[in-house]
């Protein structure tokens, strides 16, 4: 691994160490009511930094349409967790694979950032990891519409998020969005 990469890795490492609390869906949306004795189903997405280039680059997908839970939406590759995963790490890292194609052995896991509760139903752990070689990206067909990426340093901006509203099962849902 080269040493900028060494160094993202481990500037992650310690961050993760500093973390809050988990967040929800729910943040922006105070109001929301929800079903008592609701049971989340837990997830993991791959947070895949690619530092195979000249500056670190977020792999991200574009689901397809056609899916029943958050179609079309900007998305870290991912899914819940199966009966044959053994933690939401394994879940991640085989999601991955089977969406756009990354082998399983290539990312190096940094950490885990907190919980997010969807407005699905999902307990989605986001596993933070470095891709130090390239790969043949695969998008699965049915589940993925586009694979692409951007400058991580635009995602880790502040600055470059804005809050956005759309109506959703007849109330108004508030969300944040990160243009690019």
């Amino acid at each position: 691994m080269s040493e900028a990469a060494q160094n993202l890795a481990n500037r992650i490492s310690a961050a993760l160490k500093h973390q809050g609390g988990g967040s929800s869906d729910f943040d922006l949306n105070p109001g929301t009511v929800l079903p008592e004795g609701r049971k989340l189903r837990p997830a993991g997405v791959l947070v895949p930094i690619s530092v195979t280039g000249n500056a670190p680059r977020l792999i991200l997908t574009k689901r397809s349409s056609a899916l029943k839970h958050h179609p079309g939406q900007i998305a870290f590759p991912g899914g819940k967790v199966d009966p044959s995963d053994t933690d939401t790490c394994s879940a991640a890292l085989r999601e991955a694979w089977e969406e756009i194609g990354l082998p399983q052995e290539l990312p190096q896991i940094v950490g885990c950032l907190p919980e997010h509760e969807t407005v699905t139903g999902f307990s989605v752990t986001p596993v933070v990891a470095l891709i130090r070689e390239e790969f043949t990206v695969r998008p699965e067909a049915g589940e993925v519409a586009e694979v692409f990426s951007v400058p991580l340093a635009h995602v880790l901006d502040p600055k470059k998020y804005i809050i956005e509203s759309r109506r959703w099962r007849g109330t108004r849902r508030r969300y944040y969005t990160v243009p690019y």
